[in-house]
């Protein structure tokens, strides 16, 4: 009994001495491990300290070449705006001195009234006493007639009234012409200089714009969201707006193909709203173009009213004001229909001025004068006819009616306005940078309408004028007779249908003309 519990006291004994020696073990090695792990910790902190310090000196390097760089780019900046800010003086001086010019070309002028108000002031009584001087001689050759013709009072005086008639009518024949040689010549050099001057008045800085409605987009990946699944997206977009929608391989670039104006413009605007909202889906495509149709209207009408303003023209309806604003998405040839109809409004003013007209009525006469340009792709017939209309049906004058259908010549010019704004709508349009048309392209196809003219059997010569939108030939009136003529018309302006592409209409014009000349010996 005694060794079976000396035998568990020793089996306790060394058990405990096994664990003493485990314990002690694993505090050395954890001891080890604690040491080590220190040693790691210093070498991390070690290379902690080393990395924020080259990271701090990198951030601050940085920081300073992006400081230098923000500094470099203002100085550019203000430098290209002390640069523009040096070309506006240089123009406005130039303008003064302009001014002053034309303040000292005045006082000329009015100087030169006076003087001449001062002659005519002395011509009339000269003339008076020639008159007087003229009766007494008159009275004296009566009596002498009287006395030597022994003729009576009444007889010589017939006499010397036929004779002093005839003279007089020869004498007045002669002054007639020679005034008119004189009117005709200043009429001219008067004319150039009013267009001349209205032309060096006239400074925009507007030049032709594109028509091509393209619309980016911030990665390509949105076009197959423009798309959507099997094409449901695109179809409604363009069963919406009324446009084509072209996706090609542009990248990150959609185009808008559309002839009307303003539903390109909408369809623009929606897309640039969808694509920043970035729910493209169908009803939403329709909720954002009715919504963007809706602000087109208002815009229109502010267009319109800020124009009417500019130009100082009051008293305009509403339906024109509307009609107006859309000529601001309008293009021709590349040249903004609305502020191609404010310069006409300018240069007519200024014209009509100089001619000492109503310049009221001038600038409203250029300011609407292309309005029918705004409804010629809804309607047949010229623009000038249909802003004809326009006018006709919202209560403006005769004299602005005329003026608006006669400026392409459509009708006869009734009053001098109407040739002011045939006169203000060429300035406009022929001024550099205005129109886009190249002149190879221009040339051929004024070469183009005359070449078909002379086509023709019987025409004689053909002249393309007005910029290619008349055509007027003259035919052999020994071949062509007059009922031949308006055949001959009817063929030429259909071969121009067939064979030529041409903005707008052209008008084809026949004339026959005889002359006989017989010299008498």
């Amino acid at each position: 009994m005694l060794t079976i519990i000396i035998s568990i006291l020793s089996g306790f004994i060394i058990c405990a001495l096994l664990v003493a020696g485990i314990y002690f073990s694993r505090r050395k090695q954890f001891q080890e491990n604690l040491l080590d792990a220190s040693k790691q910790v210093k070498q991390l902190l070690h290379k902690a300290k080393n990395e924020a310090k080259n990271l701090r000196k990198t951030t601050i390097l940085n920081a300073k070449e992006e400081w230098y760089g923000i500094k470099k780019k203002q100085e550019d900046q203000i430098a290209e705006r002390q640069k523009e800010l040096r070309i506006m003086e240089k123009k406005y001086n130039e303008r003064i001195s302009s001014l002053d010019k034309r303040l000292d070309i005045l006082d000329k002028k009015e100087s030169n009234l006076l003087n001449l108000g001062k002659k005519n002031k002395n011509k009339e009584e000269e003339l008076s006493k020639q008159k007087n001087h003229l009766d007494k001689l008159i009275g004296l050759e009566e009596k002498k007639l009287s006395e030597i013709a022994q003729l009576s009072q009444e007889e010589a005086f017939e006499i010397l009234t036929s004779k002093l008639k005839n003279e007089a009518r020869n004498r007045a024949a002669g002054e007639v012409k020679r005034i008119l040689d004189t009117a005709k010549t200043k009429a001219n050099v008067e004319a150039a200089g009013i267009v001349a001057q209205a032309i060096q008045r006239l400074a925009v800085d507007h030049v032709s714009e594109s028509t091509v409605a393209v619309v980016s987009l911030p990665n390509d990946e949105m076009k197959g969201r423009i798309i959507g699944r099997e094409g449901r997206n695109i179809r409604a977009f363009e069963k919406a707006s009324g446009v084509d929608l072209i996706i090609d391989d542009t990248p990150e670039a959609v185009v808008l193909s559309c002839f009307d104006p303003i539903r390109r413009e909408i369809a623009r605007m929606s897309l640039e709203k969808l694509i920043v909202d970035g729910r493209i889906h169908p009803g939403r495509i329709e909720e954002v173009i009715g919504k963007t149709i809706r602000e087109m209207d208002d815009n229109i009408i502010k267009i319109g009213e800020q124009a009417c303003l500019e130009v100082n023209i009051h008293n305009i309806s509403p339906n024109i004001i509307k009609i107006l604003g859309r000529l601001h998405y309008r293009t021709s040839y590349g040249q903004n229909v609305l502020q191609h109809s404010i310069e006409a409004a300018w240069v007519c003013g200024m014209m009509a001025a100089e001619l000492g007209l109503n310049q009221e009525i001038a600038r409203r006469a250029g300011f609407l004068h292309d309005i029918g340009k705004a409804i010629d792709h809804e309607f047949d017939g010229s623009h000038a006819v249909l802003g004809a209309n326009i006018a006709r049906k919202n209560g403006e004058s005769k004299t602005i009616i005329n003026a608006i259908e006669a400026h392409h010549e459509d009708v006869e010019a009734q009053s001098v306005y109407a040739v002011l704004t045939q006169a203000s709508d060429a300035v406009s349009g022929a001024r550099p940078g205005a129109r886009r048309e190249m002149l190879e392209s221009y040339m051929q196809r004024l070469d183009k309408l005359e070449e078909i003219a002379n086509s023709i059997e019987g025409v004689h010569k053909s002249f393309a004028i007005q910029a290619g939108r008349e055509l007027r030939i003259i035919v052999d009136p020994s071949i062509v007779n007059d009922g031949n003529t308006v055949y001959i018309a009817s063929d030429i302006a259909k071969k121009i249908e067939k064979e030529m592409q041409y903005p707008g209409m052209i008008k084809v014009v026949v004339i026959r003309e005889t002359r006989q000349t017989v010299v008498a010996k």
